[in-house]
């Protein structure tokens, strides 16, 4: 009776540990400079962004495998909504330069194929990215609470 006791413990105290590890991997996105629960709009796993605080399939926004940005839980070709090289986001699974969304220097996320400063959507330093290109605590549009891929910053 002991050992299934002592068997029992070891497997609660496992499951609470891989909820608490798969809990932490998770990364929220808030509304703007806010880290509220209540203010969470997105939620990343590293694979799907989800809507909201949730991670159940059903909430699953879009699907990410480190070049293509699918719809939904998704992975077939024909649910390609960008393609990201490190510096451009396509449309689609093009690569074609007529098919740029948007361009990525490290700092500020660009409209299109352009670099010239009038063409700056976001700027992202640190937790925030903010409304073109400002760094104003006023301009902050969303705080992210660990990683999230530049080419996901396009659907937010």
């Amino acid at each position: 009776m002991k050992i299934i006791t002592n068997n029992l413990r070891f497997i609660v105290v496992a499951l609470m540990v891989c909820a608490a590890m798969v809990a932490q991997a998770a990364t929220h996105i808030y509304r703007g400079a806010s880290t509220y629960r209540s203010d969470i709009l997105y939620t990343w796993d590293g694979r799907h962004l989800y809507r909201g605080a949730s991670t159940y399939r059903s909430d699953i926004l879009y699907t990410w495998d480190g070049r293509y940005l699918y719809r939904g839980a998704s992975t077939y070709r024909s649910d390609i909504l960008y393609t990201w090289d490190g510096r451009y986001l396509y449309r689609g699974a093009s690569t074609y330069a007529s098919d740029i969304v948007a361009t990525w220097d490290g700092q500020y996320l660009y409209q299109g194929r352009s670099t010239y400063s009038s063409d700056i959507v976001a700027t992202v330093t640190g937790k925030y990215i903010y409304q073109g290109r400002s760094t104003y605590r006023s301009d902050i549009l969303y705080t992210i609470g660990g990683h999230v891929p530049v080419a996901l910053l396009v659907v937010f």
